[in-house]
């Protein structure tokens, strides 16, 4: 796997973003050809992306952009401001929001919706079996 990792908030978590990454590229059987790209932006720049990509003048927590490339998956841009706050709304660490993002944007990426109560599930238990062996487990 060729992943790229931007930390343009200098957060310290490209670590749990690599971790999660490699046990996401694992669990779905992509080689180690594939490129990931993953950009950790403020509020700010999440929203400027929302609106030129998406037209909501609004921030999101993730978003998700497919390369449409036989080699590359595509780019993930999280928030850390919204991760922050899912994550204290949460009652979970940091880590396991920004790791939960980051498989649940891929996930996007590699065609996975939750469109459905059924396509939810499917994505929900997939994120959950890969965050689960590196300790990354929701709050009860």
């Amino acid at each position: 796997m060729m992943l790229n990792i931007h930390d343009h908030q200098e957060t310290g978590l490209t670590d749990t973003v690599r971790k999660v990454s490699i046990e996401a590229f694992k669990a779905l059987n992509l080689n180690e050809t594939h490129v990931f790209n993953v950009i950790i932006v403020d509020d700010a720049h999440m929203q400027e992306i929302n609106q030129t990509f998406a037209q909501k003048d609004a921030t999101t927590d993730v978003l998700s952009f497919p390369s449409g490339l036989d080699d590359e998956v595509g780019d993930v841009f999280i928030s850390i401001d919204k991760a922050t706050l899912q994550a204290d709304e949460l009652g979970h660490s940091l880590e396991r929001e920004v790791g939960f993002l980051t498989v649940h944007g891929l996930l996007h990426c590699l065609g996975y919706t939750h469109e459905t109560e059924e396509d939810l599930a499917k994505m929900t238990e997939l994120q959950e079996t890969i965050l689960a062996p590196l300790n990354l487990v929701r709050s009860q």
